[in-house]
C-alpha cells in the first residue's frame, strides 16, 4: 500500500468508529488492530478531515470533574465543550467588498484573432470555467495598447504616478 493512499475497508472503519465517538488516537489503533496496519493519530485525523468528518468534542471523563463543597455554587452554568477547529477569526472569514472599477464604454467584444493591430486589448470574459475571452475593440490611443478610457482603468493613481523612477541611464564601467 503507497503511503497518503486508504483504502475504501480502511475509510468506512474509520466513519464508524469517528461515529462512536472514539478519538483519533482510539481509531488509529482499532484499524491497526483490525487491518494490520500502521497508521498514526495525525495520519487519521488528516483522513478524517478529508472525509469530511468534523473534530470530536473533547469528552471529559466524569471522574476527573472537581467536586464543589457541600453550599458552593457554580458561578454560571458549565460550558458545552467546543470543539478546537483553529478557525482563523471571523474578521478574516468575512471577504471584503472590492470596489471596482469601470468605464463607460461599450466594448465592441473582438475575438483575438479578429483584432486589428490598432483595436483596443482590454480583456472582457473568461471569469468561469470555458467562458470566451473577447476584446474591447475601439481604436487604441497612441503608445497603449487600450482605448482612452480603458488606459485610464489601468494607469496609477496620479500620486502614484508622479513617485514613478523615471528613465534610467546606465554607465559602462569596464569591459572584460
Amino acid at each position: 500500500m503507497e503511503p497518503g493512499h486508504w483504502p475504501s475497508e480502511h475509510s468506512d472503519a474509520l466513519r464508524d468508529y469517528f461515529l462512536k465517538g472514539m478519538s483519533y488516537a482510539e481509531i488509529g489503533r482499532q484499524i491497526n488492530g483490525r487491518f494490520g496496519t500502521a497508521y498514526t493519530r495525525n495520519a487519521v485525523a488528516g483522513r478524517a478531515k478529508r472525509l469530511g468528518l468534523a473534530t470530536p468534542a473533547r469528552m471529559t471523563s466524569p471522574s476527573i470533574v472537581p467536586s464543589l463543597p457541600s453550599g458552593a455554587c457554580l458561578i454560571g452554568p458549565p460550558r458545552a465543550a467546543v470543539p478546537n477547529l483553529n478557525l482563523p477569526p471571523k474578521s478574516a472569514m468575512k471577504p471584503a467588498r472590492v470596489k471596482l472599477r469601470c468605464v463607460g464604454v461599450q466594448p465592441r467584444l473582438v475575438a483575438l484573432g479578429e483584432l486589428g493591430r490598432d483595436d483596443c486589448r482590454y480583456p472582457y470574459g473568461g471569469d468561469k470555467d470555458g467562458e470566451g475571452i473577447a476584446f474591447c475593440g475601439h481604436p487604441r490611443q497612441p503608445g497603449s495598447s487600450y482605448c482612452t478610457p480603458h488606459a485610464c482603468l489601468t494607469r496609477r493613481s496620479e500620486a502614484a504616478s508622479a513617485r514613478a523612477a523615471g528613465p534610467v541611464v546606465l554607465r559602462l564601467i569596464s569591459a572584460a
